[in-house]
């Protein structure tokens, strides 16, 4: 079963998932807000790691990003963006998916694998 994390008014994370479950794929939608508050995101934020860069994950481009001041925003290395995702979940670059046998971030949906 694929997992596909986002958040559920995120209209990329909507057209991920109706293009999945088009193809007949078994879709999981994860919440990333809910699994932050579950106190999962960190365990799946590190399964992530594993498959792609700290800075592939972090959006840049959000206006939770925008809305930062510099501080937080300048020096990054990936012990400090974790630190920002996991108090910002809306940070994580949208959507995810989860294959098993690698993570896709934030591509284009018509790029992914029906």
């Amino acid at each position: 079963m694929l997992k596909l994390y986002g958040l559920p008014n995120c209209d990329r994370c909507r057209r991920a998932r109706r293009r999945l479950e088009a193809s007949d794929q078994e879709v999981e939608m994860i919440d990333l807000r809910r699994l932050a508050d579950q106190g999962g995101l960190e365990e799946t934020l590190q399964h992530f790691l594993t498959y792609v860069d700290w800075s592939t994950l972090l959006n840049r481009r959000s206006t939770t990003w925008r809305n930062l001041d510099d501080a937080e925003r300048g020096d990054l290395d990936q012990t400090r963006a974790m630190a920002l995702i996991k108090a910002h979940p809306s940070l994580i670059q949208r959507p995810v998916l989860d294959t098993g046998t690698e993570v896709l971030v934030g591509k284009a949906v018509d790029d992914w694998p029906a």
